[in-house]
């Protein structure tokens, strides 16, 4: 399974709700959990955010559905890549970095320059994919994303930085005068891959406000991401487990398979840095619980499975073993 951080429906919860809708009901019915629509780190299916897009705007009968929730999208639902991309000196270094990294947010996406498709050499081509293989592009998502992209160039540079054209993979059922309206450009459909052609000279155009230390300190993060050879890997698995609890079973074969590495290889890796899957999951389990225990008031149900336990007693259980006391006194501040 492909996964995105449930940052990439931000906004959707309240453009919903403008159109009269149930954003709740709509990501239940696509198998996500409402969980997914207030918090940014939870990893979901990317075929099911995008099957909730469409599905909205079917249900809605609103074609531009994707237009409309990206003005309540930031870079900071980036995570880490947005201070990279925030601190980077141009705006070629910003695509740079994010044709890089762009798979810590999601792993099916890609942003790629490429020469413009028409020959004009004072034009790039900025494409963005969605890597998904025998399936149709998903219209929604692909709105959401070009949207998204131009309007992060119009904070980064300037809101009018030169756009030449927009070119969809698609006929939109949204009249194109909602697009040109958007995007404030030429919109063709129906061509071969999803495009932004912008002037080449935006490229190298220096972006203010920027700080170098910072810029470096991200990539290395960013780096470290990537689950190098060389990288600690109990770090990442628990960054992973966190992202996984309460949205899918937090097993070791799922987290070696969002780590790209087979599970034996994770094991051994683990074990050589003197710990071991379990332990990761167990302390994770209880760093998490502590959390919701003491800054929420969920119901003791609801924080057994968002650490991904099936019943509350086991919570109790651990709870027991962890701090040598009941959910309800961890959460009244009298635990040892």
């Amino acid at each position: 399974m492909s996964v995105i951080r449930s940052a990439g429906l931000r906004g959707f919860r309240a453009t919903v709700a403008e159109l009269g809708g149930d954003a709740e009901a709509l990501v239940t019915a696509c198998g996500l959990p409402v969980a997914a629509l207030d918090t940014d780190d939870l990893l979901v299916s990317d075929q099911a955010v995008g099957a909730v897009l469409e599905l909205a705007a079917h249900r809605l009968d609103c074609p531009d559905l994707g237009l409309r929730i990206a003005p309540r999208q930031d870079l900071d639902m980036l995570g880490s890549l947005a201070l990279a991309i925030r601190n980077s000196p141009t705006l070629a270094g910003v695509l740079e970095c994010t044709s890089r990294y762009l798979f810590v947010h999601a792993r099916a996406l890609s942003l790629t320059m490429e020469p413009d498709p028409y020959g004009d050499r004072g034009v790039i081509a900025l494409r963005y994919d969605v890597a998904a293989p025998g399936m149709p592009t998903p219209v929604q998502g692909t709105d959401l994303g070009l949207a998204f992209v131009h309007r992060t160039i119009q904070r980064l540079a300037e809101p009018r930085y030169g756009l030449r054209s927009v070119e969809l993979p698609y006929r939109p059922a949204a009249p194109i005068g909602v697009y040109e309206e958007f995007f404030g450009a030429p919109v063709r459909i129906e061509r071969p891959v999803a495009l932004l052609r912008v002037p080449i000279s935006l490229a190298n155009r220096p972006l203010s406000g920027g700080d170098e230390n910072l810029h470096r300190l991200a990539m290395a993060f960013l780096a470290g991401q990537t689950g190098g050879a060389d990288t600690a890997l109990a770090p990442q698995v628990r960054t992973t487990l966190q992202k996984l609890l309460g949205t899918a079973a937090p097993e070791i074969d799922a987290v070696a398979r969002l780590l790209t590495i087979h599970p034996r290889t994770l094991q051994r890796r683990l074990a050589a840095e003197g710990t071991t899957f379990a332990t990761l999951l167990d302390e994770v389990r209880r760093s998490e619980a502590r959390r919701y225990l003491t800054t929420t008031d969920m119901p003791m149900s609801q924080v057994a499975s968002l650490i991904g336990l099936a019943e509350q007693s086991v919570f109790t259980r651990c709870c027991r073993r962890w701090w040598d006391a009941t959910p309800t006194a961890v959460r009244r501040g009298l635990a040892g």
